[in-house]
């Protein structure tokens, strides 16, 4: 018992230091919990730590995490991807076993020794890059749903790759199959050994027991999902539920195996399944704790699992195979991906994710050394290989935010609008906040020159006869043509908070006569227009929070007029004090270590409260 504890407060402890600081240098949580891994390796070995059968443990993590995706994808949309599941997964895992089996063949290795080592690296790691694309929120790019179709082909293609396999063996290697089992035995064990509905039987009835699998599956979603959750509802016990949730992906985890399927592939379907159910959001919030901490724990194991001692005897060697692994598969996602008309920054972000080797690798590697198709010496290799190119992934993906996004963000898709004629309302964006702005003036009868740097919203407004130019409204030039020299309002409504800042800031500085309007995103943003010399600023947010305090004033009893007075009273304390605390706000200083400012707030509250009270005095509930 005391071994498991500490075990379990080693990992515990790795996973708590390591994570954050990783997060704090922005390295991303997959890149700490290598590190980690690593980092408590030796302390492992000293235990002896069996690091590869945790890991098998672990991997269930995977399995929660596409039970997850899963509940996401509605069936109809899941049929939408047929093309890029199908079209782009399949090319990229034939073209890259083609291309690795080449550079196999040249290093002297026979064709089917190369044949497997190319199956067994054309494959990608799922839970890194899940996990990576929805931490960095680029899931629902065009980028990221590509990696996802990629990634959901090359799981279901695990299956026929392990009945190709076996047909490779070389009958040579036979005689050293006790050496190869002892440096793999745990994974040739749990081979050997475990359990099968399908062993022994043919092709069709194996089939058919697998068809059997997939429709209980169905079925379990369409007639006992509901009835059950809703008998385990009727205890009321949270725990009970979380423990219905488990055992729900454990039985289909379970089924899947016992018909020789991927858990992984096969509680994915489940989800799919059951993305319409009304259980959906519970089940998400039940599974993902579990699912964050196996992921973690998985990931540790791959950066503990590393040989040093043979990297370090042949690191030149190895370093060059796994840089030489991420290239070819970068190049191949690279082309293949222009062929399906993936452009810009989404290609960079599907090549430069999917270039590692997967988690399958570790199963596949002690499957094909257990059934005498790779020699051990060179399972060594690439397990090695597999790990070190699932720990530099996370680089890439910071490659990827820190070079490639931003050279894609700063690139003009197609050129500006020429504008034809300048009014003296011009209206920087016409999203939520400029688009209302904009229908109330030309409702008044004024004219207004609207810039959008939105090509998908230009065409909609289109649709609608609305007329707005495409342009970055920040650039001068373009502010020239619009006639800002001759304007006498300019309203700044676009999104990001350092561009509107720094708009205000220009127009200010240049045009004075210009009446500028600018959105505020939040309290620390009115202080920055401040100090750039806006004098009308609109937070966002403040007259709906005011509406929502109203009304819930009137929830509890208080007649509208007085929930309307104390409305304008907070107002009116608020923009007071606006003015006050603006001076004493630093950019460079958190709000909460500035004395003065901490001061100014205390007392803007201390007479919101004194305000709010007098208004309220002698005025009873209804």
């Amino acid at each position: 018992m005391t071994d498991y504890l500490f075990l379990t407060f080693v990992f515990l402890c790795a996973g708590v230091i390591a994570v954050p600081l990783a997060s704090r240098f922005k390295l991303g949580s997959v890149l700490g919990y290598l590190i980690a891994g690593i980092a408590i390796s030796p302390l492992l070995g000293l235990f002896s730590v069996d690091v590869v059968s945790l890991q098998h443990f672990a991997e269930f993590g995977v399995v929660m995490m596409l039970f997850l995706v899963g509940l996401e994808l509605e069936p109809a949309l899941l049929w939408k991807m047929r093309a890029r599941l199908l079209g782009l997964g399949g090319l990229q895992l034939l073209v890259t076993t083609a291309v690795v089996m080449t550079v196999a063949l040249l290093l002297g290795l026979s064709w089917t020794v190369a044949l497997a080592v190319g199956l067994i690296l054309s494959v990608s790691s799922t839970a890194i890059v899940l996990q990576t694309l929805n931490e960095k929120g680029l899931m629902k790019s065009d980028g990221g749903q590509a990696s996802f179709a990629v990634l959901l082909f090359q799981d279901i293609a695990v299956i026929p790759m392990l009945a190709l396999l076996p047909l490779l063996a070389m009958p040579e290697l036979f005689a050293d199959l006790s050496a190869g089992a002892a440096s793999h035995g745990a994974a040739d064990a749990e081979h050997s050994a475990s359990l099968s509905l399908v062993e022994g039987l043919n092709g069709w009835q194996t089939a058919l027991v697998t068809l059997a699998a997939i429709a209980g599956v169905v079925l379990v979603r369409n007639r006992l999902t509901s009835p059950l959750f809703r008998f385990i509802a009727s205890a009321r016990l949270r725990e009970l539920f979380t423990a219905t949730a488990l055992l729900l992906i454990v039985g289909i985890a379970l089924l899947m195996s016992l018909v020789g399927l991927s858990p992984a592939l096969g509680t994915f379907l489940a989800g799919v399944v059951l993305a319409n159910s009304e259980y959906r959001h519970e089940l998400e919030s039940d599974i993902d704790p579990f699912k964050g901490l196996l992921l973690g724990l998985f990931f540790m194991t791959v950066g503990a699992g590393i040989n040093f001692g043979l990297l370090l005897a042949d690191l030149w060697t190895i370093l060059a195979l796994t840089i030489g692994l991420i290239v070819i598969k970068a190049g191949v996602l690279l082309i293949v991906a222009r062929m399906f008309d993936l452009q810009g920054a989404n290609r960079w972000l599907i090549a430069l994710s999917l270039a590692q080797a997967g988690e399958f690798g570790f199963v596949l590697l002690s499957f094909t050394v257990g059934i005498a198709v790779l020699p051990a010496e060179v399972a060594d290799q690439l397990l090695l290989i597999v790990a070190l190119s699932m720990l530099l992934t996370p680089l890439l993906f910071i490659v990827y935010e820190r070079l490639i996004a931003p050279h894609f963000e700063t690139r003009t898709e197609r050129p500006a609008d020429a504008i034809d004629e300048k009014c003296k309302v011009i209206i920087a964006g016409h999203g939520r906040v400029g688009g209302i702005v904009n229908r109330m003036l030309r409702g008044s009868g004024f004219e207004t020159t609207v810039i959008d740097y939105s090509a998908s919203t230009l065409e909609m407004l289109r649709a609608f006869n609305v007329k707005v130019y495409y342009g970055d409204a920040t650039r001068p030039d373009l502010l020239h043509a619009a006639g800002i020299a001759e304007a006498d309002l300019m309203v700044i409504a676009i999104d990001d908070k350092e561009h509107i800042t720094e708009l205000t800031r220009y127009v200010v500085a240049h045009y004075p006569h210009v009446h500028v309007i600018a959105r505020a995103v939040d309290r620390h943003h009115v202080y920055d227009l401040w100090a750039a010399g806006c004098r009308d600023i609109i937070r966002e947010t403040f007259d709906s929070s005011l509406r929502v305090g109203r009304s819930a004033l009137e929830a509890l009893g208080m007649s509208r007029e007085r929930a309307q007075q104390i409305s304008s009273e907070f107002e009116t304390v608020d923009r007071r004090y606006m003015r006050e605390m603006a001076g004493l706000y630093n950019p460079d200083i958190p709000s909460h270590e500035n004395p003065a400012y901490v001061a100014k707030v205390k007392e803007l509250n201390a007479e919101w409260a004194r305000q709010i009270r007098k208004s309220t005095e002698d005025t009873p509930p209804r």
